[in-house]
């Protein structure tokens, strides 16, 4: 299991916010943690750290008024670690080659592809024709219904048909390097994963998975190792000291580096 940290950018700051409040209109969140320190701050303490992997996530949408100010904070992460972060929100095939340009070592993309609700595969080619699918990350970010966990986009605000199983992962593994799944129901509130999408996803163990959502101790930290058998990245946010937590960042590096 590696540790992948996280630089959450909102309205031009980075913050940890409860995932499932986001609001696009009026641009609010529930927050959790804002940060003092700007995003190239963070990029050099995970770059100081070789910690790679990591990802920035733009949380405003293209119209926002706090866009370009979001778009600058990750830029600057960016020359901070060049290739050293992976950055999502938003991305398409029109600006993924600008910020693979500017140092990102992958882009990460969700609503692009699962468009309308549904998983739209000349979408996902014409993706993959402008950003190499070694350099892709696909974000398959979802809430649980009775039936299992449903992807969601746009910034976890729209409920897509797509059920996330084993045979999804399988059918979109051929066009990416690697996952990202937040469990959203259960982002930002430091109450525990879900541990049933950990299992699932570390049966399947056919491509690198990068798991957020829930961490809040350690005990979660090992049930998510043992679920995930040891082969789920993982990400923490709200729960770790470098963003008001009670984890503290190196013990956290420690645990995830035991074999």
């Amino acid at each position: 299991m590696d540790f992948r940290p996280c630089i959450d950018i909102h309205n031009g700051k980075v913050k940890q916010i409860v995932g499932g409040s986001l609001q696009d209109k009026g641009d609010r969140a529930t927050e959790n943690f804002v940060a003092k320190q700007d995003a190239a701050f963070f990029a050099a303490l995970y770059k100081s750290k070789g910690i790679r992997g990591g990802h920035i996530i733009l949380l405003n949408a293209a119209d926002s008024e706090y866009y370009e100010a979001t778009r600058k904070q990750a830029l600057e992460a960016l020359r901070a670690y060049p290739l050293g972060l992976q950055i999502g929100g938003g991305i398409s095939p029109e600006n993924a080659p600008a910020f693979l340009e500017a140092g990102a070592s992958h882009c990460i993309v969700t609503s692009y592809v699962f468009y309308d609700g549904k998983l739209d595969m000349n979408r996902l080619q014409k993706l993959v024709d402008a950003v190499p699918a070694k350099r892709l990350v696909l974000d398959l970010s979802c809430k649980k219904k009775q039936d299992g966990y449903y992807i969601v986009t746009d910034r976890w605000q729209k409920d897509t048909s797509v059920k996330l199983e084993e045979k999804v992962l399988t059918e979109l593994s051929d066009y990416c390097d690697e996952f990202l799944i937040h469990a959203v129901d259960v982002e930002g509130k430091a109450n525990g994963i879900e541990a049933d999408l950990a299992e699932m996803l570390g049966m399947w163990g056919k491509k690198t998975i990068t798991y957020a959502g829930g961490v809040h101790n350690f005990e979660d930290l090992e049930q998510l190792k043992q679920l995930g058998n040891n082969r789920i990245n993982v990400t923490i946010g709200s729960a770790l000291d470098l963003f008001g937590g009670n984890m503290p960042f190196e013990k956290v590096l420690q645990i995830c580096g035991e074999k």
